[in-house]
């Protein structure tokens, strides 16, 4: 069951501290824009009038209320498009650790039992290692003798993970590998679980985002998730607006107990969490897909 987490307390000015935050320029981008839209339009208060001469130079000597009028719909775009930076600057800041806790948090609550994984594996171990180091933090709430394999596209993200761990106190649990999505550095049926936390969208971005060939290579990659599982295995992958293609290639590879999270706002898009199980055996015919609207 994908319930809802359980995080308790969290001092996020410690959690920023441990995990910084990735894409920094953009928020730094998007809060200049806010900024600056914000000052045009108090400029447009405060010059209101002036701003309606011009206008009527513009409209050629046109009627005085056509220049109002058009000055006060710039001026009400202006006001709107800073707010709306400013939100969007907001939903970046929470998604990039608050939001990125809280959905690793549900990611392992849905796995049912941990006690009995030897092995996970965290696709993508994307920032620096939010939802590894739950996954390390429930194993080590067990008791377990388990391990939790982060693989990521560079040694500098890894570095940064494994400093992370340590910090969480839960370094003896993680390790990190550098690898390609598409083609994982492991064998079949390897791991008890496998998680995934807002990477899988960015495989085959080098074609395009909303390219033929990208779609494609995300295929591969949710194809190579199930390859290492083992079977009975649990699946949760975490992503941003892509997740209705990856159901249909986990009803392709036949995939059981397949359940779909209510959408969730990250990074000003839409998101869900996917969950689903190797079956034991091979079986036939299409995987039924559920909603899980517990996840809210």
């Amino acid at each position: 069951r994908m319930g809802k987490s359980t995080t308790g307390n969290r001092d996020w000015t410690q959690m920023y501290a441990i995990y910084g935050m990735e894409q920094w320029q953009t928020l730094i981008f998007l809060l200049c824009q806010a900024i600056l839209f914000s000052v045009l339009s108090v400029l447009y208060l405060l010059y209101f009038d002036l701003v309606c001469n011009f206008f009527e130079r513009i409209f050629s000597g046109g009627a005085g209320g056509t220049a109002r009028f058009a000055a006060g719909i710039t001026g009400s775009v202006t006001a709107l498009s800073a707010l709306c930076l400013f939100f969007a600057a907001a939903n970046f800041f929470y998604s990039s650790v608050p939001l990125h806790f809280d959905m690793a948090q549900r990611i392992v609550s849905a796995v049912h039992d941990w006690s009995s994984v030897k092995l996970a594996l965290d696709l993508g171990c994307c920032g620096r290692g939010i939802l590894l180091n739950a996954v390390a933090t429930q194993l080590k709430k067990e008791g377990s003798s388990g391990r939790v394999v982060g693989l990521d596209r560079s040694k500098r993200t890894t570095l940064s993970t494994l400093r992370a761990a340590k910090m969480e106190g839960v370094g003896e649990y993680v390790t990190c590998r550098e690898g390609d999505a598409r083609r994982l550095p492991f064998p079949d049926n390897y791991f008890d679980v496998v998680v995934s936390g807002v990477f899988v969208h960015t495989v085959g971005r080098e074609y395009g985002a909303r390219t033929a060939e990208a779609a494609a290579e995300r295929m591969r990659a949710v194809a190579e998730l199930v390859r290492v599982m083992k079977p009975g295995g649990v699946g949760v992958v975490w992503d941003l607006l892509h997740v209705p293609e990856y159901v249909l290639r986990l009803q392709e590879l036949k995939m059981e107990d397949v359940r779909v999270s209510e959408r969730v706002t990250a990074f000003m898009v839409s998101s869900h969490i996917v969950s689903f199980r190797k079956p034991s055996q091979h079986v036939h015919g299409p995987a039924e897909v559920r909603l899980d609207w517990r996840l809210c």
